[in-house]
């Protein structure tokens, strides 16, 4: 697949001895390869296939407490020649960062594995084209649909080797295989829309394609006569295809970098009861052929399965070494990938554990609200957590669908919501941020 004269480990090594030649006091570096094929249709045709192959180097230079980084495509000798030139020069020259530098040798993972997370192997363009087809027949099917305003599938392949001069070497490679499309259905002069999309290790782990098309038309009908709802106080349950975006919220707010920088709603609460008892989130950096899975952070420290949320109570910072000489803390493996630029803060497999009743029990129980299946434009205020963002769904009543809403505005602050989430028993394991339906009472819906 890489086509390289050596190994790419090799050119790595060679790469940051030359930084260290040139008198770099340190570097890392990374080289990644990635290929793959998608496919779109139109109106029972093919309409285009794209075939990509690239590979990239990116490398970071250290001299003392100053740091440069560059990337680039060419990786022959003359271009990884000139790439390291170009950042030891610009690393020498830049303004001191006391708190840059790499992890210390002890720091390091020890015994790390090479990660290989492939699953499909390569899908040849014409079984891409048949599944993309077999949706959009399927949507068209449903009684109401106008037309796929898109629909598409793709496989696709990655690898990435690493290496730092304090003596981390790793390697990962991963494929991945996607299909997915948009529904478009009129009534009265009201066009609505709905999706349904899927990306998998292996597509025996996805509904098959026509299942996939005809939810996204069955979606897109239930739309159809959408109403405002008056201005109140409601329950507002936001369905799983959406409540993630509470957990994007909050690993935002526990993130390091906007902890040092003082801009989270969080920040005096570690160790403090964010969550109601028996809420757990999750990180499993282990878990087979997971999406976001990894051997080791985006600075070679060791990563292993953390609640960040522990029976309501707020645990740790998402740390990179840089953040944690910030705070005075020690880095805790939740660096986002580095070698070669400056690490940020990620997570791996998050996951918000689910409760005993089901979305429809948890309807119920409350009578009337609000369903958010589609979210528009959220908007946080990272101070404060003051939090809005215009939604698309169903009013329920009595626990049961009543029609469906559109032009809603829901709003409130983080804090409380967090203190009153109730998650749904429905979670499915599927990307790298995951959460059931999450019902939050008293929320703020502003309407007609």
């Amino acid at each position: 697949m890489t086509g390289f004269n050596v190994s790419p480990a090799e050119l790595l090594a060679g790469l940051l001895d030359n930084c260290l030649k040139a008198g770099a006091s340190a570097a890392d570096a990374r080289i990644g390869v990635a290929d793959g094929v998608s496919v779109s249709v139109r109106d029972g045709k093919l309409e285009s296939i794209e075939r990509e192959e690239s590979a990239s180097v990116a490398l970071r230079c250290f001299f003392g407490q100053r740091q440069a980084h560059v990337s680039g495509a060419d990786l022959s000798p003359d271009g990884l020649k000139a790439l390291t030139e170009r950042c030891v020069a610009m690393a020498r020259a830049v303004p001191e960062d006391k708190y840059c530098g790499l992890p210390s040798p002890e720091q390091l993972a020890t015994g790390v594995l090479d990660l290989d997370l492939s699953g499909e192997p390569e899908v040849p363009a014409d079984v891409l084209e048949r599944e993309a087809l077999a949706a959009e027949a399927a949507a068209l099917a449903v009684p109401g649909i106008k037309t796929v305003a898109g629909c598409g599938a793709s496989w696709n392949r990655s690898e990435r080797w690493v290496a730092a001069t304090n003596g981390f070497r790793a390697w990962k490679t991963g494929t991945s295989t996607s299909l997915g499309l948009a529904a478009v259905a009129e009534k009265d002069g009201q066009m609505e829309r709905d999706y349904d999309s899927w990306s998998v290790r292996h597509s025996k782990d996805r509904p098959s394609a026509e299942e996939i098309g005809k939810t996204a038309g069955e979606r897109t009908i239930a739309r159809l006569g959408a109403r405002k709802v008056e201005t109140q106080k409601a329950a507002v349950i936001f369905d799983r295809r959406v409540s993630d975006s509470l957990i994007g919220a909050l690993l935002g707010a526990i993130s390091g970098p906007s902890v040092a920088r003082g801009v989270s709603f969080l920040k005096d609460k570690m160790g403090a009861q964010v969550f109601a008892k028996g809420i757990y989130l999750t990180d499993d950096p282990h878990r087979p052929l997971g999406m976001g899975s990894r051997s080791h952070d985006g600075e070679g420290l060791a990563v292993a399965e953390a609640h960040l949320i522990e029976d309501g109570r707020l645990t740790r910072w998402l740390l990179n070494t840089a953040t944690a000489r910030q705070l005075g803390l020690t880095p805790n493996g939740f660096a986002g990938l580095g070698f070669g630029d400056p690490p940020g803060v990620s997570t791996s497999n998050v996951y918000l554990r689910p409760g005993t009743q089901s979305p429809g029990a948890l309807a119920k129980s409350v009578g009337k609200g609000l369903l958010v299946t589609d979210m528009f434009g959220p908007s946080i205020n990272p101070n404060n957590g003051d939090y809005s963002v215009g939604v698309a769904g169903f009013w329920f009543e009595d626990g049961e669908i009543a029609y469906p809403v559109s032009e809603v505005t829901v709003a409130g602050d983080l804090p409380s919501m967090f203190a009153r989430l109730v998650p749904a028993s429905d979670l499915e394991l599927r990307s790298t941020r995951d959460a059931p339906s999450i019902l939050i009472e008293d929320m703020n819906l502003a309407g007609s």
